[in-house]
């Protein structure tokens, strides 16, 4: 059983796959839609979200021509987590929010683990210190061929370092997705990010919906009142 070290009266949805695999702008679009169902949210992302773990992300996603050894990654990723859910993540599900995470754990397992090659179980172990063993509630991976999302991110203005992997990589790293969606089948749904924004927006609100509802009865249920600021407050974190 999945186990939830923070306050259940928050919900706690991340949004995972491929480079260019659009979860970035499915993440400002479901935000848009829980406003609109009068929710208050926090939008951020991974590696950052907080000043200093931007920092971080700035030093993993540099074009640097220094070669990058994947324990480092692995390391850097874990210290912005901790800043993260220690700063942002578990006052915001405290205090009841809905926190939209644009990656977080599956995304170190994916590259780090089954990109890089390092110790899965060892990743996990760490990434236990890191999240005090916060667990994501729902996690959406949006799923295309990596060759559809690497055109897609290599066509923009600005690209990183991950973006110049080979595509062994990132299909290694699409492959670890897809295995981890297959093992925490209950938490992770897998969306197709083939169609438009606006078709895969509409599967996305399918899935959120009856979490929703569930988040209604619990308020409805609870002897004591929320602590949050008005339901359609938006706290964004550095996302793009």
């Amino acid at each position: 059983m999945t186990r939830h070290h923070q306050s259940p009266r928050g919900l706690f949805i991340t949004l995972e796959g491929i480079e260019g695999c659009g979860k970035s702008t499915q993440a400002r679009l479901l935000g848009e839609y829980l406003r609109r169902q009068g929710h208050s949210t926090v939008e951020t992302r991974e590696p950052g979200g907080t000043p200093l773990a931007e920092k971080i992300r700035a030093a993993l996603l540099d074009r640097t021509d220094e070669p990058v050894a994947a324990e480092t990654e692995a390391f850097l990723v874990f210290a912005a987590r901790r800043q993260h859910v220690a700063q942002v993540i578990e006052p915001a599900l405290a205090r009841g929010a809905i926190v939209l995470c644009d990656r977080f754990s599956d995304s170190t397992l994916a590259y780090q683990g089954y990109g890089r090659g390092l110790d899965v179980p060892m990743l996990e172990r760490l990434n236990r210190l890191a999240t005090h063993a916060v667990t994501p509630h729902l996690t959406l991976l949006f799923d295309l061929p990596v060759t559809t999302g690497l055109a897609r991110r290599r066509s923009a203005s600005e690209t990183n370092r991950l973006d110049r992997e080979s595509l062994r990589f990132h299909r290694k790293v699409r492959a670890g997705f897809l295995d981890l969606a297959k093992h925490h089948s209950q938490r992770v749904r897998i969306v197709s990010a083939r169609p438009s924004q606006e078709r895969v927006a509409r599967a996305v609100a399918r899935i959120v919906s009856p979490m929703l509802n569930r988040l209604a009865r619990q308020d409805a249920d609870s002897p004591a009142p929320r602590m949050k600021p008005p339901r359609t407050a938006q706290v964004r974190h550095a996302l793009r």
